[in-house]
């Protein structure tokens, strides 16, 4: 059975890359009918956020990527956490040590840091692994701190990846890495392959910025006698500097995303295409959609660019999948602060709005002027494609404000019919009454509307002020 795990440091908030790695390994595991595992790497103790595990949690669960098993934190059904297996660990690096394929390592920090070389670089130089044994059993017993390192072999490694295909590295290109620190920790490398084992992992899946080390891990898995699990490397992603996705960099975590307005579903969606396409080039999906179509021969070896434009779009498209209730739910707080006047509809205005925005709240922007016509410039009447300009919208506006005053009926098809025919009966096209009917409503080049429906949602008397408003303007 396929067995997958994402295993996230808690030193930082998730980032759009580490939802594109999670949500990999839950479809690998999902579409083989297998197991996804969430497991927290917290060995590097001094860089641990506060408050970041939990905001792990609640991105896994806003994003639907449920994990399968792990005993949890205080006896609670949870993922797997590796400071609560510290134990574990020790025992496989001594057992290294004793077959030869790992040694005690006890330098200083000052030995150490006198190995750089002209650029700054530093590679052990193996002083340690010539120790006797004697040496080895004398030191460890005057309790000279100490830590284990990895025995590199002479030769070439060569590992097979799902997606980069077969990769062979000099062994002499890689450096005797530590697997215990000093305070009995496991490095992360050291913990990655001994609870893969454990946890029966079958599908490796993490960034291609892991591709060097991998021969280590496959040195690993071979001295300890463990089978090697599948290595599956997803392509580079950059942020729109070019950077590789971080963290560090700054990068927007899932959570800034998720304030920002970006729905769950369609950061998933666009995740999924960071490396990754159909066969049929579909580009909108749900997760579920996803499960069933997601196939590793389609992820790619090229980098990938996270395009906020892009996001924004397959936003927008999940938006305009949402039903009216729910977008009206996600909208109403956006609304009611950019609305504020008694009686407001804020039904209409989530519905008029729902098909134009990308961003929830961006629907806020798009009806301010309800409550108060903003200072505009006579240029916004100026409109090449309606064939508009001040001059044919003062007469329009005359016009229109004589016909509508005296208008019984004051909605949508009523105001449309009138419109009509003062544009019919004065040579006129609509859009040249329209246009300056909903410029001296809105005083804003962009409406979730027409000029109709904006009489309708404004009430008649605010609508024939802000139509002579317009005029008094021109």
């Amino acid at each position: 059975m396929i067995r997958t795990r994402y295993a996230p440091s808690p030193t930082g908030f998730m980032h759009i890359g580490n939802l594109r790695t999670a949500l990999y390994e839950y479809l690998i595991a999902r579409r083989g009918g297998g197991a996804f595992i969430l497991r927290i790497e917290d060995t590097d103790q001094g860089r641990l956020v506060e408050g970041a595990t939990d905001a792990i949690f609640e991105t896994m669960r806003l994003t639907g990527l449920s994990f399968d098993e792990g005993p949890g934190i205080g006896g609670e059904y949870g993922p797997y956490v590796q400071s609560e297996r510290k134990a574990d660990y020790l025992p496989h690096a001594k057992r290294l040590a004793e077959s030869g394929k790992a040694y005690y390592c006890f330098c200083d920090k000052d030995r150490l840091d006198g190995l750089a070389d002209e650029r700054g670089l530093k590679k052990y130089d193996r002083h340690c692994a010539a120790l006797s044994s004697e040496e080895v059993k004398s030191k460890l017993e005057s309790g000279v701190p100490y830590v284990i390192r990895q025995l590199i072999p002479e030769g070439k490694t060569t590992f097979s990846d799902e997606v980069f295909g077969d990769i062979t590295i000099e062994n002499s290109e890689m450096e005797d890495q530590i697997l215990i620190k000093s305070d009995g920790m496991p490095t992360y490398n050291f913990a990655n392959v001994i609870d893969d084992h454990a946890m029966a992992i079958t599908h490796v899946v993490r960034g291609s910025e892991y591709l060097t080390s991998t021969p280590k891990y496959k040195l690993l898995y071979e001295a300890l006698g463990w089978d090697i699990p599948v290595f599956v490397h997803l392509p580079l992603l950059q942020n729109e500097q070019g950077q590789k996705i971080s963290k560090r960099n700054g990068d927007a975590s899932i959570p800034q995303l998720l304030e920002q307005g970006f729905l769950p579903e369609a950061i998933v969606n666009y995740a999924a295409l960071l490396g990754w396409s159909p066969s049929d080039n579909r580009e909108i999906f749900t997760l579920a959609e996803l499960e069933k179509v997601f196939e590793m021969k389609n992820i790619s070896k090229s980098p990938s660019a996270v395009d906020i434009n892009k996001l924004k779009w397959v936003n927008g498209e999940h938006i305009k999948a949402l039903s009216e209730e729910k977008f009206y739910e996600l909208a109403l707080p956006y609304l009611k602060e950019a609305v504020k006047k008694a009686g407001a509809d804020y039904a209409a205005l989530a519905k008029i709005t729902q098909s134009r925005v990308t961003v929830v709240k961006d629907c806020a922007e798009l009806v301010d002027f309800i409550d108060e016509l903003p200072d505009y410039d006579i240029e916004l009447y100026t409109h090449k494609k309606m064939k508009t300009n001040p001059e044919i919208a003062k007469q329009s506006l005359q016009l229109s404000l004589a016909a509508l005053k005296s208008l019984s009926a004051w909605n949508h098809d009523a105001l449309f019919a009138a419109v009509s025919g003062i544009a019919e009966t004065n040579g006129l096209k609509n859009g040249q009454v329209l246009w300056p009917i909903r410029t001296a409503l809105s005083g804003k080049p962009t409406t979730p509307c027409g000029a109709t429906e904006i009489c309708e949602l404004l009430g008649k008397d605010e609508a024939l002020r802000r139509m002579e408003i317009g005029l008094e303007k021109l």
